[in-house]
């Protein structure tokens, strides 16, 4: 923007120098100092009393927190001295512990193999993890410091050497590696999993000369042992799935060409596993099919194991669950809570008020994605970090890219700067359609709106969509605080948020207010001790009765204890229920399946029955989730037999799983709605579909530009923001399908539907 419109560019010089001196870090240490030299990345400096240093930000830290030998002391004493002192003690200490976590882990991992030896001195080599420098050879053992008389010091000098020709030699074995996986297109993300650098392990203890298996092993031998491996490896599932019960989910994957493959797959408190799948071209996928083939799924597991069967709200689907009602009573089918929030997500945001402003932001990032200039300049701006973030679903897209929006302010500093207004892209009609979209300050109220409402849908969709925790015990209570929050958002007047709830309400009607659901939210005590009227509720006491008389199908015995006996005594906190401990159920983050078999055991009908049902996942997303299985191994290039197939996907899909666990333990499972894949995010990257224009719907406080003092409302006044936004079309991705109107058969696929093999399945 000129300075004759008003608002005066920032010094671009300056900026640029500042940037430079900046790393691409969160890490807490450059809050407090800056690189000397942007050519010098190891040489820093301490903004608090200017001492320069060598050894990076590390070596500030150590400076800042008085920690280390190697380094002097900071000199100053303010109270921003000791706030420094504190965190980078405190960062200093995770990187430590990080480090050693991951030690014992990689030593782990490498233990785990065993390799046989033969003809070969064990005593030639060096244990994994050892501090020693690596032998070369059997020599090494006999070698020792030149100078007998050296320092410690000087021995440990001499000892580089032959670390130094060890980085050769790995480095060499590195080449071959990397030109493997280039070749062969294989994921740079693939060197990170557990599975490859024990096979790493292996080799290196096998020694030179081993033969690699062939393609015939690896189809027959090879895939059967691991196959039988990884099904010893989900033991403890199948324990858990004979104690407190399991869910069985489906779903169905079809290429333009009407081939398709239905897909089975288990879930109980340890998580999803696969079970099997069928090649299912040959025929519709009628009600009766998919019984069939629930029901076999129920057989194999042993009908006492299963509680629920979970599936989409497709109308065959909704049918074969009264086939299955008739032959086994005893066994729920519900309606997936991650597909049935993505309606009602879907629903609110075709409302208008919601509807353009999305594709607003649709729009802006088209433009800046669409041309190279523009997307080098915003990448500048916000320290390369992207703007479209895509998620699992085109909902969970939309939310998460305004979130990124709203978060990076640059993007209005981007647009007032000079780096920006001398591009030719930008002086183009849809160029200043995009700048006056960063101007508008009723484009931003929406932005924020949209996220106040959506934000507690969203919420709810990570928990039900994680397969972190089963959710069952959580979904209908954190949906009525869902609804809560978004009348909170409108200010609680009815006539703003009723359009809104109605769409919720709607949804959730028949699908996820069943009497499972609400016996679930009843006997979970973080809502119903919370609240005790939860008892008394008309709708909740229907529930949990029908949902006794069908868990105790044909035991009255059992339902009276349950119904008229049991259920007082948790109401009334009597017993166990009473004890401090038993106050647990107040964190959210507790376990209730666990809170009933510690404190339940006074009522065993009721306690059954609820350490099963909250046990249950809602959601049927993890059986989606093995799709990408199938597309990466049943390619052109691959002859695959439906039950080699099977198998490997099988094998993928648990091993996922195992892994997932492992990094759930350790607290590396970053958000579950965030994908890696661009598909549901291509509204915001593609020129497409619907019309769409500002709104202005504003409440709120003004913001002002950083620096200047100055309203962004004066700002986008002076530049005409709201007279440059016109009608324009935005792109439409495939919407969900309604249950009462959707046909496998029926179903329409778009470019982004992807294929398998032609050949034999």
């Amino acid at each position: 923007m000129s300075t004759e419109q008003g608002v005066s560019a920032p010094d671009a010089t300056g900026t640029e120098a500042t940037n430079l001196l900046k790393r691409n870090s969160d890490d807490v240490g450059w809050e407090y100092g800056v690189l000397v030299d942007a050519s010098n990345r190891d040489k820093v400096k301490c903004k608090l009393c200017d001492k320069e240093m060598r050894g990076g930000i590390h070596r500030l830290k150590e400076h800042l927190a008085h920690e280390g030998k190697n380094v002097k002391k900071c000199t100053a004493r303010t109270p921003q001295a000791m706030e420094a002192k504190e965190k980078c003690k405190k960062a200093l200490a995770d990187a430590k512990r990080k480090r050693e976590e991951k030690t014992v882990r990689e030593l782990e991992i490498r233990e785990e193999v065993h390799v046989s030896r033969v003809g070969t001195d064990s005593d030639e080599v060096t244990c994994v993890g050892s501090s020693e420098p690596h032998k070369l050879g059997p020599i090494d053992k006999w070698t020792c410091a030149i100078d007998p008389k050296a320092t410690k010091s000087d021995s440990l000098k001499q000892q580089q050497l032959n670390k130094e020709l060890w980085k050769e030699r790995t480095n060499e074995v590195h080449k071959y590696i990397a030109r493997w996986a280039y070749t062969h297109g294989i994921a740079f993300n693939a060197c990170d999993n557990d599975e490859f650098k024990q096979m790493c392990e292996a080799i290196g203890q096998f020694g030179p000369g081993l033969v690699p298996p062939t393609q015939d092993a690896l189809r027959g031998k090879l895939l059967e042992e691991e196959y039988e491996r990884t099904k010893s490896l989900l033991q403890e599932c199948e324990a858990e799935k004979m104690k407190n019960g399991c869910s069985i989910m489906t779903d169905a994957w079809s290429d333009r060409k009407r081939r398709s493959i239905m897909n089975l797959c288990t879930n109980c408190a340890d998580g999803t596993s696969f079970i099997s799948s069928k090649e299912m071209s040959h025929v519709s996928h009628t009600s009766e099919v998919i019984f069939d083939l629930v029901d076999k799924a129920i057989e194999e597991i042993g009908p006492d194991n299963v509680v629920q069967v979970v599936t989409d709200n497709a109308s065959n689907n909704m049918r074969a669950k009264r086939l299955l009602e008739e032959k086994r009573p005893h066994i729920f089918w519900t309606s997936c809570a991650a597909h049935t929030i993505n309606l009602m997500l879907q629903g609110i945001g075709n409302m208008t008020r919601f509807k353009k402003v999305v594709d607003q932001a649709k729009a802006f990032t088209i433009f800046v994605y669409g041309h190279t200039r523009t997307l080098e300049c915003l990448r500048y701006f916000t320290e390369e970090k992207e703007v479209v973030r895509p998620g699992v679903t085109r909902f969970a897209s939309n939310f998460l890219t305004l979130s990124s929006m709203q978060e990076k302010d640059q993007l209005r500093k981007m647009v007032v700067h000079s780096r920006w207004n001398s591009l030719k892209d930008v002086k183009s009609k849809k160029g200043k359609e995009t700048t006056a979209t960063k101007f508008s300050p009723s484009f931003w109220k929406d932005v924020k709106l949209t996220l106040t409402v959506f934000e507690p849908l969203v919420k709810v969709l990570r928990l039900v969509d994680g397969d972190v925790r089963t959710s069952m015990g959580f979904l209908y209570g954190e949906l009525l605080k869902a609804k809560r929050q978004i009348k909170e958002a409108f200010g609680n007047v009815e006539a703003r948020f009723k359009d809104v709830t109605a769409v919720i309400d709607k949804k959730m009607n028949g699908r996820l207010d069943s009497p499972l659901h609400l016996t679930a939210y009843l006997l979970n005590p973080h809502y119903s001790y919370s609240d005790p009227s939860i008892f008394d509720q008309p709708k909740i006491s229907e529930g949990f009765i029908a949902c006794v008389e069908k868990f105790y199908y044909h035991d009255e015995d059992m339902q009276h204890k349950a119904a008229n006996i049991e259920l007082k005594k948790f109401q009334n906190r009597e017993g166990p229920f009473s004890k401090k401990l038993a106050r647990t159920f107040e964190n959210f983050d507790y376990n209730p399946a666990s809170w009933w078999r510690l404190y339940g055991y006074e009522t065993p009908a009721l306690q059954k029955m609820a350490t099963r049902i909250l046990s249950l996942t809602s959601s049927s997303s993890g059986c989606e989730r093995n799709w990408s299985g199938f597309e990466r191994i049943h390619t052109k290039r691959n002859r695959l037999t439906t039950t080699r197939l099977n198998k490997l996907v099988y094998i993928q899909f648990n091993s996922r799983l195992l892994s997932k666990r492992q990094k759930t333990k350790s607290n590396k499972i970053t958000d579950v709605l965030l994908s890696s894949d661009t598909t549901e995010a291509q509204g915001f990257l593609q020129e497409g579909g619907d019309d769409c224009a500002l709104v202005d719907f504003r409440n709120g406080e003004e913001d002002e530009m950083e620096g200047t003092g100055i309203p962004w409302s004066v700002i986008g006044e002076a530049v005409g923001a709201d007279e440059q936004l016109q009608l324009r079309r935005s792109v439409r991705v495939r919407e969900l399908y309604e249950g009462e109107e959707f046909e496998y058969e029926e179903e329409e696929y778009d470019d982004e539907d992807v294929y398998y093999s032609e050949e034999e399945i």
